[in-house]
């Protein structure tokens, strides 16, 4: 198992492309989620604004090194806390677009992540919810850059969205694909995953920047795909058997998949693969925080470790 000293890196910052960043939290366990900075003129789109009011603060000051303009348009990928609360960080003046459903999903979540880590130090977290939604497919221009935003939920979340830039072959994915990180699909939906690779598959993206994890190639998708086949067939076989999803996890274990990060995450995404076998519609609202305690109950009794 890692150290705690190996999990607490210092942000990184990586330029894919010209004028095109990764803001990289490592090793990207819980809350160690990755942003990206896009620099047009005048200003940045920055993706995703991190967990605490400290990390979006760090974030707030690499994009200003980056792009001196004023301008700042803030695109969060999903509803979950640590791709959101930071947006206050940026400004009344700051454009927030995500999709339409993930304003309806921070207001009814609210601070609820900050209650599973409480000894986090969470910050001045002041929640902003988007001023621009949108439905399937909203372009940004950007000079002579066009960034594509396109919703692809229900996967991780309800609300998933994804930033393409098709110039420079580069894909944002928030957290639809994860790098070297147990997948995470407990609020979204099992199917709803596999169609959502499908189409990022069909970018023939040259870089990914995961919502968590390593900058990486197209290979995270394959790896993803191979994962989600895997979980639903583990799901079916324990259903069969009459197992809880807390039992499969525990017989499956490590399982092909042991050298991902965050493992207990297979308890809640079996919880979404059992349902979606029992026929329940893709990002239905399942009990998170029942799910959440037997992840705990996985990890030997444990929170899983945030290092936010």
């Amino acid at each position: 198992m890692k150290g705690v000293a190996a999990r607490a890196a210092a942000p990184l910052v990586q330029e894919v492309a010209d004028g095109v960043h990764a803001h990289l939290q490592l090793d990207g366990g819980w809350c160690l989620s990755n942003s990206g900075v896009i620099v047009f003129d005048g200003g940045a789109v920055v993706v995703d604004t991190a967990a605490t009011e400290r990390r979006a603060k760090d974030l707030s000051r690499a994009v200003d090194a980056l792009a001196p303009g004023p301008r700042r348009i803030v695109v969060n990928t999903h509803h979950h806390g640590d791709h959101v609360f930071g947006n206050s960080v940026f400004g009344d003046s700051a454009e927030v677009i995500a999709h339409e459903r993930a304003v309806a999903e921070i207001e009814e979540t609210g601070l609820a992540l900050t209650r599973l880590w409480p000894d986090v130090d969470w910050g001045d977290i002041r929640l902003v919810t988007p001023t621009t939604t949108f439905t399937d497919r909203l372009d940004l221009r950007l000079g002579d850059r066009v960034a594509e935003l396109h919703y692809v939920g229900p996967a991780h979340t309800t609300n998933d969205v994804v930033v393409w830039l098709p110039d420079e072959r580069v894909l944002f994915t928030g957290d639809t694909v994860l790098s070297g990180c147990t997948p995470f699909i407990l609020m979204g939906s099992v199917s709803g995953t596999l169609e959502a690779l499908e189409r990022l598959r069909g970018f023939d993206a040259r870089v990914l920047v995961c919502g968590h994890g390593p900058v990486c190639g197209p290979e995270a998708i394959e790896s993803t795909i191979e994962y989600t086949h895997w979980l639903r067939e583990l799901a079916e076989k324990g259903r069969r058997r009459g197992r809880t999803p807390l039992e499969t996890a525990f017989e499956a274990a490590p399982g092909p998949y042991a050298d991902l990060i965050d493992p207990e995450r297979i308890v809640g995404n079996l919880h979404r693969a059992y349902a979606e076998l029992d026929g329940a519609e893709p990002g239905a609202p399942l009990d998170v925080l029942a799910a959440f305690e037997e992840m705990v109950e996985f990890n030997g009794g444990r929170l899983p470790t945030c290092l936010a």
